[in-house]
Formats: structure tokens, C-alpha cells, sequence
């Protein structure tokens, strides 16, 4: 009897709405709603279970349409099924890639049967679940460079996309079998001559429209595009954005880039930046197709205070009232400096914002208002994956630990939050460092067709210098540091494991 939990405590809010509900004047579904959407639930998360099987960091956690079932992608190359409630593993297979499993997502309407997949190896795989337990895998298409994440068009049990470090942007069709190139991503004019493409890290689709898609990466902007004004026999130029998103005091930093991506179902734009905060943008908050110079008065000396957003463009001070502003919602508390770290909205009706950190925990904050409610330890190292269950109150997360943890609300007692929150770090730069020799050359032979029409007189020999140049640097660095105990020995390929 001592360990019961507190009728007043849990009830104490959800009794009204009952009654009202009896009473008719709170609908059945809204009443289910409230009362998932409970802060009270979020303070009593605790971890269910380990799921414990893979070999490697686990880079990606799914759920599918019904939230019976978690698949799971590893370093190990490894693709696993779980029965999350009861720790049972349904499947496990080998994916086919020849490096790290980036992403795995169940195709809808599929009976969970087709997976598609993407990794460090740049391919983007279509697995098969057949009657007999045998699962066939393919190779639908390649990037160049690592493929970090897909985006599954909603209700399609056809359509994805995926986008990867080469800036390409692929759309799939699974009854084609064939991808798409749609456009490379391209970094705004004024940083062509040393930027040739963006390197992109995140993909989201619109769940309320799915015409609109967003992408972000190694500048400070999301782009968002709209797949109709795509042209499938190919004789225009999609690669030009229909809106920007960006926090005005970040117009122009190129020390900053974007890690993760996630749409609300209020069509609301949720931003990860890398070695900063987080952010929320509705749809009003877009600079237009073209991003302001980050020259102009507009955006220099300006805070996401001190400017606010019209749709289309940058909103001019003196044409509007202090209180009329309209400035994206920051989270802020965690760190986000050493992995490529999703952002995830939690919630029925998306009430909350969930995050990984560098220090190894769980964020949560209130989506309205931005008040950081709970912080979970959730990895000994870094946390870079959470996923919502898609009816109920659960959080599947993973990290740098080999396995994945379910948290469900089945706390006794309501957590509060911890006094030592740990500030974010130094920047450590890892979108720009050059870890690899190959990796430079692979950036430096990305085809020219992708990223836009130059002369090629004198392109190989500058190259050839670029490169002599960048290693020399390198050999100078490592000779350097030998004896440097800073720990910051991380390469490139560990950051995105």
C-alpha cells in the first residue's frame, strides 16, 4: 500500500474533465487528448526496458503506424523489429549496407513489411519482408558522400525521400523502383566560390500537406520546397527554395549549421542547430524565396528580439508594433555541438518538444512558451535519437550506447528538474572539418552537372592545389597535436556513428 501512487496527484486534473465528459460537454476524443497531453505524465516518464541486441551506436528508432513495433538500424549494419512492451525481438536482419545504418522507417500501409533504409555508404536500400521470415534487400539508388536521412510521404505506402552530404535530393517511388534526382542544394551566392553545395543532415515532409518538404544542413538556413512546381520531364530548375526559415540574429554566421528537422501536425517547423538552440517557426515566420543579405541593415546587429517575420520578407522595425512581432520560440538548456542530432515534437497534439543532448540526456520543454519541464539521463555518452509513439504517451530514444530505451509514465512519483543543468560547450566546428584526406577528395569530385555550370579551364589544377594545400595543413596539425590531451580526437566518422 505505501507504494500507491496518490489518487489527488494523478486525478487531480483529470476528474473535471471526466465530468464534464459525462456530462457531455467535453467530447470523448478531446477528453483522451487532454488527458494525454498531461504534464503530468511527462513528469512521471521512466524508463520501461533496454532493448538490447545491436553491436553498435544506434542511429535510428522508428515506430510503425499501429506503435506496436520499433525498428532499430545500427553501426553494426544491422536492422532489428522489436516488440517494444515486451523486450521481444520479431526480426532482425542485415541490411545490405557496407557501413553505419543512418535511418530505417516502415513504408505506410504496407503491413509493415517494406523498410526502407539509408547509411553512411551513401545507398539508399528497400527491404522486404517476405511470407516466410526471408527479407530481400536492394539497392534503390546512391548518394555520394553519407545519406543521413528519408522522409516517407505520409499515408504513401510508395513515396520517399532521402538527402545526404553530396546536397542531393532524391524522390522515390517504389513501384518505378527508380529514384529521382530532384535538385542539389545549393548555398546562396555570395559563398559559391568556397561552398559548392550543402551538405544536408535533415529531411522532414509537411504531415498536412505533403507537397511541401523541408531540408537543412551545413548553412543556417531551412529551405522549403514545394514538389509541384517540380516538372517530372525535367526541363526546369527546381532547386530554388519557396521559403527560408532562419532566426534573424543567425542571418550570416557561417559557424552554424542545422542538424535536425521535424513538422507539427499545425504545420509548425521545428529547427536544431548545431552549437546553438532550438528553434519553432510558423508558417508566417519565412524570409520568401530569396534570404535577405546578411549585409543589409535588416540583419545586421539584430537578435530574434529585435526583428520580426512576415511572410516573404524581413518585417521593416518601424512598420510595426512592439507587441505585433513575430519571432520564433527558442528552447534552449541542452547541447548540441559533438553529433547530428534530431529534434522531435511529443504529445497527442504535439504539446511538447524532445531533444537529445551532449550530456547524455533527454530534454523536454513545453512547446508553448518554451519552459523546460524535464530532463532524463538517458546514455552515458550523447543522445541523438528520440521518437514519439504515435498514440500514447512513449518515448523511444538511443545514442552512443549499443542499446535503445523505451520511456513510458509509470512513475510513482513526479520528477523535478535537476539543479546542475549543463551549459553547451565551445563550438568544435565538426560540420567543417575535413577528418579525411578521401573525404576531400570525394567533396572536390562531386559532378559538376549537380552543383551549377563554371568554366573548367583551370578547375583541376586549383583543385590539385586545394588539396596539396588542405593536406600539408593537416600533416602540420597532426604533428602538432600529438601530445595535445584535449580529447578532441573525434573523426569524422565517429561524429556521425
Amino acid at each position: 500500500m505505501m507504494n500507491k501512487r496518490p489518487l489527488t496527484a494523478v486525478y487531480n486534473k483529470a476528474l473535471p474533465d471526466l465530468c464534464n465528459r459525462e456530462l457531455g460537454h467535453l467530447p470523448p476524443r478531446n477528453f483522451a487528448l487532454r488527458l494525454g497531453a498531461s504534464e503530468d505524465l511527462v513528469l512521471r516518464l521512466e524508463l520501461l526496458r533496454n532493448l538490447q541486441k545491436h553491436r553498435g551506436c544506434v542511429n535510428t528508432v522508428s515506430f510503425n503506424a499501429d506503435g506496436d513495433t520499433l525498428v532499430s538500424g545500427s553501426d553494426d549494419w544491422g536492422v532489428i523489429l522489436w516488440d517494444w512492451e515486451t523486450g521481444r525481438i520479431k526480426l532482425s536482419f542485415h541490411s545490405g549496407h557496407s557501413n553505419n545504418v543512418f535511418q530505417a522507417k516502415f513504408m505506410p500501409h504496407s503491413h509493415d513489411r517494406t523498410i526502407v533504409t539509408c547509411a553512411a555508404d551513401g545507398q539508399v536500400r528497400h527491404a522486404q519482408i517476405l511470407e516466410n521470415g526471408r527479407v530481400e534487400t536492394k539497392c534503390l539508388a546512391k548518394h555520394q558522400g553519407r545519406a543521413h536521412k528519408l522522409a516517407v510521404e505520409p499515408g504513401s505506402p510508395h513515396i520517399f525521400y532521402t538527402c545526404g552530404e553530396d546536397g542531393l535530393v532524391q524522390h522515390f517511388d517504389l513501384r518505378t523502383g527508380a529514384a529521382t534526382e530532384l535538385f542539389t542544394c545549393q548555398p546562396i551566392k555570395d559563398r559559391w566560390s568556397y561552398m559548392p553545395v550543402i551538405h544536408l543532415n535533415a529531411i522532414a515532409i509537411d504531415p498536412r500537406n505533403p507537397n511541401l518538404f523541408a531540408v537543412a544542413g551545413s548553412d543556417e538556413y531551412a529551405r522549403l520546397y514545394d514538389i509541384r512546381r517540380y516538372k517530372w520531364d525535367g526541363s526546369t530548375d527546381f532547386g530554388q527554395p519557396t521559403d527560408f526559415f532562419c532566426p534573424p540574429h543567425l542571418i550570416g554566421d557561417q559557424q552554424v549549421g542545422i542538424t535536425g528537422l521535424a513538422f507539427s501536425e499545425q504545420r509548425e517547423l521545428l529547427v536544431s542547430y548545431n552549437d546553438e538552440l532550438i528553434y519553432l517557426f510558423t508558417q508566417d515566420m519565412g524570409l520568401g524565396p530569396n534570404p535577405p543579405d546578411p549585409g543589409s541593415p535588416k540583419s545586421m546587429n539584430s537578435d530574434a528580439s529585435e526583428i520580426g517575420f512576415s511572410h516573404g520578407s524581413v518585417s521593416s522595425q518601424s512598420n510595426m508594433d512592439a507587441d505585433d512581432k513575430i519571432t520564433p520560440q527558442v528552447f534552449k538548456g541542452h547541447r548540441n555541438c559533438e553529433t547530428v542530432k534530431g529534434v522531435n515534437f511529443f504529445g497527442p497534439k504535439c504539446e511538447y518538444v524532445v531533444s537529445g543532448s551532449d550530456c547524455g540526456r533527454i530534454f523536454i520543454w513545453k512547446k508553448k512558451g518554451g519552459q523546460l519541464i524535464r530532463v532524463m539521463e538517458a546514455d552515458k555518452h550523447v543522445v541523438n535519437c528520440i521518437e514519439s509513439h504515435p498514440h500514447t504517451m512513449v518515448l523511444a530514444s538511443s545514442g552512443i550506447e549499443n542499446d535503445i530505451k523505451i520511456w513510458t509514465p509509470k512513475a510513482l512519483e513526479k520528477a523535478t528538474l535537476p539543479k546542475n543543468i549543463e551549459q553547451k560547450p565551445k563550438a568544435k566546428g565538426w560540420m567543417y572539418r575535413i577528418a579525411y584526406p578521401e573525404d576531400l577528395m570525394q567533396l572536390i569530385s562531386l559532378p559538376r552537372r549537380r552543383v551549377r555550370t563554371e568554366s573548367n579551364g583551370e578547375n583541376s589544377s586549383t583543385d590539385r592545389d586545394l588539396l596539396q594545400l588542405i593536406l600539408t595543413f593537416n600533416a602540420n596539425s597532426d604533428s602538432s597535436n600529438e601530445d595535445d590531451d584535449d580529447g578532441d580526437t573525434t573523426s569524422q566518422d565517429d561524429l556521425f556513428s
